[in-house]
């Protein structure tokens, strides 16, 4: 029987919250947890995380400000001493001093105007309710899926310790089924608040997968093990897929992935059979 150890690194959380019940609830969670997705062998009473706790605006605004390194990771309460602006105050204030730093909102109350506010006014990454089952461990999810989306979008960053698929520009989270184009993120063309739905980056991975070899629909329905997939099907989540890799295009100034797939890269039509090729 093996152990399964390995070396961590310290993930840095700056947290503003004015509530001594919440800190003393969630503090030794956030020193504690891994967010390295790597199971421990024992629990050790040194800390993992260091969690920097600020219980008021002015002085989180002050080492915001004055702060030489920035953290892992930033948890806001969305409504700080009664003060819904306060928070969005301080996620703006973030976004110029740390822009590439996933900032997560909590609050006491869920689908009121508070949420609202803090995804059209504030930057959050996420907004989760405090009075929920499980909330520390849901807490904890959130936070190593934004701490590994951050690491596949960084530039330039190592993804030897994470599975992956890449192929050129294009990299596939084997794990979340996240899809990356040129370090961007795939989301729904239709909203670009909501994911990519789950069959498009399915069939994307194993067109990548079967890459240079083209995927018929009768081969991509046995790949999917669905038996109402047909031809219908397989075009219309080509149509998503190659319309969210042009909205990244568009975002970031880049050639046009739809004239791209004309021009026989990305995701090309193959033949007349039905079936289609992804070529790097």
């Amino acid at each position: 029987m093996h152990e399964r150890l390995v070396c961590k690194t310290m993930k840095t959380i700056f947290w503003v919250e004015d509530r001594y019940h919440w800190i003393d609830k969630f503090k030794p969670i956030f020193e504690s947890a891994s967010f390295e997705g790597i199971d421990i062998a024992e629990q050790t009473p040194v800390p993992l995380n260091k969690v920097l706790v600020h219980k008021f605006v002015e002085s989180a605004s002050q080492a915001i400000n004055r702060s030489g390194n920035q953290p892992d990771i930033v948890i806001l309460d969305a409504d700080m001493n009664g003060d819904q602006n306060a928070g969005l105050c301080l996620s703006q204030l973030i976004a110029k001093k740390w822009p590439t730093v996933p900032v997560i909102f909590l609050s006491e109350h869920s689908g009121t105007g508070i949420e609202e506010r803090v995804f059209e006014q504030g930057n959050s990454s996420d907004f989760i309710a405090k009075h929920q089952q499980n909330v520390e461990q849901v807490i904890c999810w959130r936070i190593k899926a934004l701490l590994r989306q951050k690491s596949l979008q960084t530039p330039h960053a190592t993804t030897n310790s994470i599975d992956t698929l890449v192929s050129g520009a294009l990299l596939i989270d084997l794990e979340t089924w996240n899809v990356y184009w040129h370090k961007r993120r795939l989301m729904n063309p239709s909203n670009n608040l909501r994911p990519l739905a789950p069959t498009p980056r399915k069939i994307l991975r194993l067109l990548v997968e079967s890459s240079p070899r083209p995927v018929t629909t009768l081969q991509m329905e046995e790949k999917l093990e669905s038996d109402k997939f047909n031809y219908a099907c397989y075009r219309q989540h080509i149509k998503t897929l190659r319309h969210s890799f042009e909205s990244i295009s568009k975002e970031i100034n880049h050639d046009s992935f739809l004239e791209y797939c004309k021009n026989g890269k990305g995701i090309v039509t193959f033949g007349e059979q039905g079936a289609y090729c992804w070529v790097k």
